[in-house]
């Protein structure tokens, strides 16, 4: 019997979390996926070592390529 209560608290929490839309705060969002340092460190230790930097993904690729390079070649040989 008392189901029908506890079934209507669960509805009206879940229309509660439906229609929630707080506030964002879109600069803050920007900032985060902007991918610019704000801790000064981090700026500091990218330009020391720039590898490990923006420019990773294009190192990891050259390496990748070098691999399948040498794989393709000693598959011919």
């Amino acid at each position: 019997m008392g189901r029908g209560r506890q079934k209507a608290k669960h509805t009206k929490v879940a229309r509660d979390l439906k229609y929630f839309s707080p506030d964002t705060n879109y600069n803050a969002l920007e900032r985060e996926l902007g991918g610019a340092p704000t801790d000064p460190k981090l700026a500091e230790d990218l330009q020391k070592w720039p590898e490990y930097g923006a420019g990773e993904a294009e190192s990891a690729d050259k390496y990748v390529d070098e691999y399948v390079e040498a794989a393709d070649e000693s598959k011919s040989a």
